[in-house]
């Protein structure tokens, strides 16, 4: 079985290393220059300094080439899965199009498997996601991911093919929750390093991370999602991984806005998008988010640390 990743970021370039050793790959990246600079010094520079490319990795900036492969491993930002899907439409028709983005797309509140499936009927999609670091993977540190797919037969398939020394997959069929749980975390992250940039405590961010998870549930469940899926890795454990982490971009985020710093907004932070699109979700499903609101709301400046604060510990008492 071949296999290509869509997109040479660290997460894309670290599946990519670990999977050449199990299986021929190809990594694609748009810039052709980077593409070269990675070719001749075999090793991604910009994304994952002193790891280096096996020296049987394919490197290209030809889509079609790519495209070629069994299985395509779309590793793009969760906002720009779209634009990749349409503009390599007849490329992708018909293939196997895993996801390997977290969030929630802004304009239509889809997830990237939903996102797959408007653009490209004929794919076959699944999503990978869950608590994982791209350095960790890069290096052969063991990770244990959740693989998506409401095809039974085609997820066992992936399950085996996809899986490696140091990364192993649990599958699901549950996609609706495995999206959500990897999207959803990722605002609760963000109110995490608000909490321990701002110097709130250990304590405020255990509360936010329970609270938020069970925010994370009443929206995954009100979309049909199991709980179950929620209690495993692409929930509970991503959001353990990224609240807790500084290596999180979501995490370094909230920190920047907790201290009153300012952030490099060249820097995808998937979190964001995701926690605009979420709230206005909610909103037309009825449903109280109160966590997500008030990240938007320290995303846009309406909210100070002080007040969102305020505003939280003063809402109506409740049984858990």
């Amino acid at each position: 079985m071949s296999v290509s990743v869509i997109g040479a970021g660290a997460f894309g370039t670290a599946l990519a290393i670990s999977l050449t050793k199990e299986t021929p790959v190809t990594l694609w990246a748009r810039d052709s220059a980077h593409v070269a600079q990675m070719q001749r010094q075999r090793c991604n520079t910009t994304r994952l300094p002193d790891i280096p490319l096996p020296a049987d990795l394919a490197l290209t900036s030809d889509f079609a080439t790519a495209a070629q492969a069994e299985v395509l491993l779309l590793a793009v930002p969760m906002q720009k899965l779209r634009l990749t899907l349409e503009t390599h439409r007849a490329d992708l028709a018909g293939k196997v199009l895993v996801a390997c983005c977290k969030g929630i797309e802004l304009k239509t509140g889809l997830g990237p498997i939903a996102v797959i499936t408007e653009v490209l009927p004929s794919a076959k999609p699944a999503l990978l996601t869950g608590p994982s670091f791209a350095a960790d993977i890069a290096r052969g540190l063991p990770t244990a991911l959740t693989l998506a797919c409401a095809d039974a037969e085609l997820g066992r398939q992936l399950q085996q093919q996809l899986t490696t020394a140091n990364l192993r997959l649990y599958r699901t069929t549950d996609t609706s929750g495995a999206e959500l749980g990897g999207a959803l975390k990722n605002i609760i992250a963000i109110a995490c390093g608000a909490v321990i940039g701002a110097g709130l405590g250990e304590s405020a961010r255990a509360a936010l991370m329970t609270r938020g998870y069970a925010e994370m549930q009443r929206m995954a469940l009100a979309c049909g999602a199991k709980p179950e899926t929620l209690a495993g890795l692409s929930g509970f454990g991503d959001l353990t991984l990224t609240c807790s982490s500084t290596l999180s971009r979501n995490y370094q985020l909230g920190l920047a806005i907790g201290r009153g710093d300012g952030f490099d907004p060249n820097i995808t932070v998937e979190g964001a998008a995701t926690a605009r699109a979420t709230a206005a979700k909610a909103k037309t499903m009825g449903l109280d988010m109160p966590l997500t609101e008030t990240v938007v709301g320290l995303l846009n400046g309406d909210l100070t640390i002080a007040t969102a604060s305020a505003q939280l510990l003063a809402r109506p008492l409740k049984e858990e």
